[in-house]
Order: C-alpha cells, then structure tokens, then sequence
C-alpha cells in the first residue's frame, strides 16, 4: 500500500464522511499569516477577544501549538443556505441570525467527523508507516484554519478576510487535522476576486478598512457574539435587526451562484424556530426558557443577557409599538447591559414613555453605564467609512 496514494484515499473518505473540501499543505506553508496576525493584534482590531493576544504565539503557526507537526490536512463542510440571508433584513419584527448557528452547534459536528477521519487515517496509514501522531482542531483552537486552507488548495482569503471557493462560495466550515506525517501537499488557492468589492460595500458598519483587513470592533458579528458590554452607540442602527451574527458579507459573493445548497451537510439543517424568530419571544426568555431554546445551537454559548441586549437594540429599530410592553419589562433586568439596551430601545419605540420612566427610575439606578443610557439623548447614526478610533 504505497504512501504515494494515501492522499488520494484520504480524501475519498473526507468526502465520505461530509467534507467538501479536502487538501495539504506542509506545516510552514503559510508563513505571512503569524506576521498579519501581530500587525492586527497591534492595531487593536481583535477588541474584548484578549485570547487572540494571550495564545498568539500558538496560533500565529502550526508549530507555535505543535513542534512536531509536518503536514495539515485542511477540511471544509458546507453550510450553503437554501434561502437568501438577506430576505429578512426589512422584516422589523424578528430577528435575523446567522446562518451557520440555525442549526446544531457545528463545534460538535465537525470535530466529530474530524475525529473519525483521524481514526480512519491511524489505521489506514499505520499498517505501513512508521509510528506517527496527529491532532484535530476546529475554531475553538488557537489555530490559523483560513490561511492554511488556503494554503491547501481549498480556496484563498477574500476581501471579507473569510475562505472563497470556486465550488461553495463563502459557506464552508473549516477544521483542520495535524500530522507528524509527510504527506504531498496541494498547490495552494488562488485569490480570484479581482475588482469585485460587494463584499466591503455590503458591510452596514464599514469594518472594512481596507480589502483583506477586517476591523472586528466594527462588525456586527463581533459585536453581537463576542463583545460583552454595551453595543456602541455609533453601531445600533446599523445592526438592525440582526440578533446574532450578521451574512451580509457572505451572501454577496459572486461565488456563492455556484455554492448549491444540495451539497450542504444535512448536519447543518435549520431549526424552524430560528430561522425567523419574534423578537417579543426572544425578549420574554429567562435563564432557564434561553437555555432550553437554544439548547445544542452555538448560540447557547452567548448566555441570556447578551441575547437579550442584541433582541432589544433589534426592537429599537423595528418601529414596532407593539414590543414597548416587553421593552419596559427589561428596565428592571438584573443585567445592566440589558436595562440599558431596553432603556435606549424605548427612546425610539416611544419617547414619550421613555421619559415618563427616566423620571421614574433615574434616581434609583445605581450602575454608572445604564446611566449612561438613561442621559444620552443624541440621535443614532451610522458613522461613514472612516478610520475607527484608536483604541484606549
């Protein structure tokens, strides 16, 4: 069994056990990516995600976590949607979330069949090699999955810094397999987005600051995920109503006419009570209803208040009187990042009550940002396409 075909078989069972996408690069195969990483690092474009900081000597290449690896298998899952991501954005009373947290927690389903595809190659290979070890990584690991993907072959990084590929658009999952294995690598993807900027002008906050640069403290994603404080001012109606996550980058892609959702991972399939949720059922959950509903989505891992604050600043931009009720019930939140997101959407949903309940409860408030919100009464707007201020 000559190892000159093991590569070839590898990849067969990749695409037996779901992945669309499989290739090899060597392990130094993607050197700039440690140089781009400290230059973002240093520019403060990463904002609350300290972890990027703190492991950047992990992630910056696949030796920096592993000394030993020699070779990267780079594997992709498609999530391609069956319906526009976009098709929401005027719907003022639900909430849009991602498409890729619709369904179950890709976490678990792509590392499980990372998992196999590692068994799979210990047996495989192991009957004719000599002895050798390999690790499976997906997001959650300080590892460079979209460089190295392209560096495999599997596409090339666009101009919304995200993977491209020819066959699945802007709509896979990226997992990775290390190996102490020499295995042939794959000639690397070429960038072939030429003078298509859709994806820079789709962006409603403009965290793009250029082509192939991505501000993380401007992009909705960011900001309804990972930021865990007050939403900036500058950035809510913008968001509109976004609850987690935000395609719009994605969806744009040219490429994406030649991503068919038939070849989606049925893993992936969305739950019906996600796709479009009501924003007043969102805001009505407590700990416990948070949990139970988003119960195996990643969205879970968010926790309630953040949930909330995202579904409040959505209310705040559906001129929906109907949801006031719910909104002035979350003015006595436990969480002040959700009295204060509740307190700013009833100054759009209805002024007039916002003031007869700022007279009420002003006094009383004791944490300084929810006063804050109750003494800020500038008008909203979407800041323009200009350098983001320094971070302090």
């Amino acid at each position: 069994m000559a190892q000159d075909k093991l590569e070839h078989r590898l990849k067969a069972k990749a695409a037996e056990l779901g992945f669309v996408a499989c290739g090899i690069a060597h392990a130094g195969a993607a050197p700039r990516a440690g140089e781009r990483l400290h230059q973002w690092l240093a520019d403060g474009r990463h904002g609350d995600m300290i972890w990027m900081e703190e492991r950047k000597h992990h992630r910056e290449s696949p030796a920096g976590l592993w000394p030993e690896v020699r070779s990267v298998i780079a594997l992709g899952m498609s999530y391609a949607p069956k319906d526009d991501p976009l098709r929401l954005a005027d719907e003022g009373g639900v909430g849009r979330i991602s498409v890729y947290a619709q369904g179950p927690d890709y976490h678990d389903v792509v590392k499980r069949q990372l998992k196999a595809l590692g068994r799979w190659l210990a047996a495989e290979a192991g009957r004719d090699l000599p002895p050798f070890d390999l690790k499976v990584f997906v997001d959650t690991a300080p590892v460079m999955e979209k460089p190295l993907a392209e560096a495999a072959g599997l596409g090339w990084q666009g101009k919304h810094t995200n993977l491209v590929s020819r066959e699945h658009g802007s709509w896979l999952f990226l997992g990775a397999i290390y190996t102490t294995l020499d295995l042939e690598p794959d000639k690397g993807g070429v960038d072939t987005c030429g003078s298509c900027d859709s994806c820079q002008t789709a962006c409603p906050t403009a965290a793009f600051p250029q082509p192939y640069q991505l501000d993380a403290r401007r992009c909705i994603s960011y900001l309804t995920i990972e930021h865990a404080g007050p939403i900036p001012h500058e950035f809510r109606a913008a968001i509109g109503n976004r609850i987690y996550g935000c395609d719009d980058c994605l969806a744009v892609c040219p490429w994406n006419k030649f991503a068919a959702a038939a070849n989606a991972n049925l893993a992936f399939h969305p739950r019906a009570e996600l796709i479009a949720p009501e924003l007043a059922d969102i805001l009505a959950l407590d700990d416990a209803s948070f949990r139970t509903v988003f119960a195996g989505s990643p969205i879970k891992r968010i926790g309630r208040a953040k949930m909330i604050r995202n579904a409040l600043i959505a209310a705040g931009n559906s001129s929906d009187p109907g949801l006031v009720e719910a909104v002035v019930g979350l003015l006595s939140d436990d969480s002040p990042v959700v009295r204060g997101a509740a307190i700013w959407a009833l100054r759009r949903l209805d002024s007039a009550r916002w003031g007869s309940e700022r007279r009420r409860r002003l006094a009383d408030e004791g944490d300084q940002s929810v006063l804050g919100e109750w003494r800020a009464v500038a008008v909203d707007r979407v800041l323009p396409l200009v350098d983001p201020p320094a971070v302090k």
